[in-house]
This record gives structure tokens, C-alpha cells and sequence, in this order.
């Protein structure tokens, strides 16, 4: 039997030492791969370990077998950190593994936030961004709290960010309403104004209308206020602000 030199046991222990962060480094970046290299390299150390094992097993010379005694230890020392070391590349590989369903979840719960939303204005189903309910939520809550004023600011902020929102129209004509609840006459007609001229097949287009001809009334303008009001009856005949400007165009007259 042909004893291995301790020259020999240094070189397989570097091969070893050489290979694992190779393989070390590629599983972080490939986890089957990495699973790959932990299975091949427990099966080569098992395989140095039982060649070892059976050389120990057939030496007859005492003297022989203590030298191959004490190459052993050395052999089983290396042994023991090459599995130390796959334990912590298999760590490694379990918390990239976690990092990376973390990061998935992450993402989807990002683009969650940003994809459009079905949402129902006025009897009509549209797409709306997170952010441009958001927006004109806080807008609303900032009308009905009272604070016109704020209020305004905000639904004017609203329709310049998001001009082609479903909640463009409404935003507009609750403008209007807000500077009315001002008293600001002059702005409150022409934010309605731009209901109808820009948003025309809104269902809030009459009501528009409707709270134009209110403005002119305030302003002691019955002329105009007449004459809004008309427009309204024959342009949204079929609709209650048209019933509405009847009722106002007989107690103008």
C-alpha cells in the first residue's frame, strides 16, 4: 500500500480551499447552482474521508498506521471546516432566497399602489390612479369640513395635475361651488364655465349651468342668468337642472 505524502494532503486540501469559494460565490448568485456545488462538495469529502478511513484499515506496520493516524486528524481538521464552510454557504443561500421573496413582495405591493383602480362617478365605471383618488378625496373632505377657502386651492391644484382624470369634471364644478360659498361670484362662473366648455358630456355639464345662471343672479345680471338658463333647457332638455331653469326662468320673468 502507497502511503500519501503530506505534500500530497496540503494539495487536495488547497484544491478544496480553492474550489469552495468559487462555488461559494456563484450559489449566491445562482441558487441551483449553489445546491449543485454543496451536494458535489459533501461527496467529495465523504470520498476523502472513507479513502482515509480504509487506508487506516489495511496498514499492518504500526509505525505506518501512526503517521497515517496523524495525517488523519490533519485530514478530518480540514474536513471539518470545508462542512463548516458549506453550512454557512447553505445559510446563505436560505437568506438569499428569503431576501429575494421579500423583494417580490415588495415590488408587487409597490406596483399595487400605483396600478389604476375601477372606480363608479356618476353612474359611470372609469380607471383612476391611487394618486388622483387620493387627491380629490382630500379635496372633498376639505369642502365639506367648510374650509372653501382650502378647498378651492385644492380642486384647482387637482384639475391642473390631472386634467383628463374621471374626476376632472367634478373637481372643476366643485370649484365653482367653493369660490360661490365665497362669495367670488365672478370665479365661480367661470369655473363652471369650464365644465361645460371642457367637459361637456359630464353629467355634471347641466348642473354647471345651472349654478352660472345662480352667479349671474347674485350679480343682479338677470339678462345673462335668463339667458344661461335657456341654453340649459335646450341643450339638456331631458334633465332635472332643465326642469330647474324652467321653474327659475318663470319667477325671472
Amino acid at each position: 500500500m502507497i502511503k500519501p505524502s503530506q505534500s500530497r494532503l496540503a494539495a487536495i486540501a488547497l484544491a478544496f480551499a480553492a474550489w469552495l469559494p468559487l462555488h461559494a460565490s456563484a450559489g449566491l448568485l445562482d441558487d441551483d447552482e449553489a445546491r449543485r456545488a454543496i451536494l458535489d462538495l459533501r461527496a467529495k469529502v465523504d470520498a476523502l474521508s472513507r479513502d482515509f478511513n480504509a487506508r487506516i484499515d489495511t496498514k499492518s506496520d504500526k509505525t505506518s498506521t501512526l503517521e497515517m493516524l496523524n495525517h488523519q486528524e490533519e485530514t478530518m481538521q480540514e474536513i471539518a471546516r470545508l462542512r463548516g464552510q458549506l453550512e454557512v454557504l447553505a445559510n446563505q443561500i436560505a437568506t438569499s432566497q428569503k431576501n429575494q421573496r421579500d423583494l417580490y413582495a415588495d415590488l408587487d405591493a409597490r406596483i399595487k399602489k400605483l396600478e389604476p383602480r375601477q372606480e363608479t362617478i356618476d353612474g359611470q365605471t372609469a380607471e383612476v390612479l391611487p394618486t388622483e383618488k387620493k387627491s380629490y378625496d382630500t379635496a372633498m373632505e376639505l369642502f365639506k369640513s367648510g374650509d372653501y377657502k382650502s378647498a378651492a386651492g385644492a380642486l384647482q391644484d387637482f384639475v391642473r395635475r390631472f386634467p383628463d382624470s374621471a374626476y376632472a369634471a367634478n373637481a372643476q364644478y366643485w370649484l365653482g361651488n367653493a369660490y360661490y360659498a365665497q362669495r367670488d361670484y365672478k370665479n365661480a362662473i367661470a369655473a363652471q364655465e369650464a365644465v361645460v366648455s371642457n367637459y361637456g358630456t359630464s353629467p355634471k355639464a347641466p348642473d354647471a349651468m345651472l349654478n352660472i345662471a345662480s352667479n349671474y343672479i347674485e350679480l343682479k345680471d338677470k339678462k345673462n342668468a335668463k339667458k344661461v338658463l335657456q341654453q340649459l333647457v335646450s341643450k339638456f332638455p331631458d334633465t332635472a337642472a332643465a326642469a330647474t331653469a324652467k321653474d327659475r326662468l318663470a319667477a325671472l320673468k
